[in-house]
């Protein structure tokens, strides 16, 4: 029987950077799947991303894991080709928090899986549909602890109250990005 430490500690964790029209992004994983994606602070919103939307690797390109290549195509697509996510598959998670079971583990899966570009949830709502209606809290918790910003989508959730609420790249990331669904949402429906 492997023990689970000693089975991660064999992962062979590869990195890269993503140059992205919100800054650098770095992301790692392994064979398995992605571990993490770590956003930059931003003090300034990116201005005229839209008309520069670019999402490219930009260091670590020869040491890419298929889980890395996948994800770099997939934020490729949300920034630059939104029209076209449907068509990337998410690429698999080999992150600690995403294996065990937990609530957590539950509030991040259904966030992935049932919200969806272009759409915002409240913490209570999130907290229904992962099912406990009174763990909004535990959700931001989940929230804050997220390995795997935009596309596990934290971003798309906010205050009851409509306010934007925290988010780890920094309040003017998460108005970016969903200004950014909800522009380019406009523009699918036409």
């Amino acid at each position: 029987q492997v023990n689970s430490k000693r089975g991660d500690s064999q992962c062979k964790e590869k990195h890269a950077v993503l140059l992205s029209p919100v800054g650098k992004l770095r992301i790692s994983g392994c064979e398995t799947g992605l571990h993490e994606i770590k956003l930059p602070k931003i003090s300034t919103l990116p201005s005229g991303a839209e008309s520069s939307a670019v999402c490219e690797v930009c260091e670590g390109a020869e040491e890419m894991t298929e889980p890395l290549k996948q994800c770099a195509a997939w934020l490729h697509a949300y920034f630059c080709e939104p029209a076209r996510m449907a068509s990337f598959p998410v690429p698999p998670f080999h992150h600690p928090l995403l294996q065990q079971d937990s609530f957590t583990r539950q509030v991040l899966w259904t966030l992935l899986r049932d919200v969806k570009f272009g759409e915002a949830v409240s913490y209570k709502q999130l907290a229904d549909l992962a099912g406990n209606g009174r763990a909004a809290r535990a959700v931001g918790g989940a929230m804050r602890s997220n390995p795997i910003p935009i596309i596990i989508p934290c971003h798309r959730v906010i205050c009851s109250s409509g306010k934007t609420g925290n988010y780890g790249g920094g309040n003017l990331m998460k108005e970016w990005l969903l200004s950014h669904e909800k522009l380019q949402k406009e523009k699918l429906a036409y």
